[in-house]
């Protein structure tokens, strides 16, 4: 059985490269959508495939992080980088292009180790991220499986080069959040919400 929660942020970025110049030379944004299709065999003990409201904890905190924020590429100009980044407070930085196919790519990775490192105590069983579709605009959207978030053919990510601003992580409940995630700390699902 599937289940899904989607996710709004705006964000802005610039994707270089491409063959559209304005995407690929000009700072811009659009009003993303991140829709997480969740599966499981079995239903837990409220009859669900997993709670909504456990996906308002950790796994939010890592998708508002793009919310408000500017993605930036850390192998574009380093003088453009430096500028963005202290120009803006909140800012995010990936080791790949911030296309939508990215996203939904570092938001799978991001998410699935978040799924593995979590203690369910709910009777769930099984749970895991069956697919991120990162709606870009209202017509065009990326989505990313395991099979894709995986691949070498299409790079591999090492989560580990991501870096988030210092506003961005004073923004999360807990400031180390991606670090213990990094660190392979397990996280508990509350019995009650």
């Amino acid at each position: 059985m599937k289940i899904r929660k989607m996710f709004r942020f705006e964000n802005a970025h610039v994707v270089r490269g491409c063959a559209t110049r304005r995407c690929s030379r000009s700072i811009h944004g659009h009003s993303y959508k991140a829709e997480l299709i969740f599966s499981s065999v079995r239903l837990d003990r409220g009859q669900m495939v997993y709670d909504f409201g456990f996906t308002k904890g950790v796994i939010k905190a890592f998708i508002d992080s793009f919310d408000h924020s500017i993605t930036l590429w850390e192998n574009d100009d380093p003088e453009y980088l430096k500028d963005m980044k202290r120009w803006s407070e909140r800012w995010v930085q990936l080791p790949v292009n911030p296309s939508a196919e990215q996203y939904a790519r570092v938001f799978f990775l991001l998410i699935d180790r978040v799924l593995k490192q979590t203690e369910m105590v709910n009777e769930e069983f099984g749970v895991t991220l069956d697919r991120v579709v990162v709606h870009e605009t209202e017509t065009g959207y990326a989505e990313a499986d395991r099979m894709d978030a995986y691949s070498s053919e299409l790079g591999s990510i090492d989560l580990r080069r991501i870096k988030f601003s210092d506003r961005i992580k004073e923004e999360w409940q807990n400031p180390r959040m991606f670090e213990e995630l990094m660190e392979g700390k397990r996280f508990v699902n509350p019995h009650t919400l």
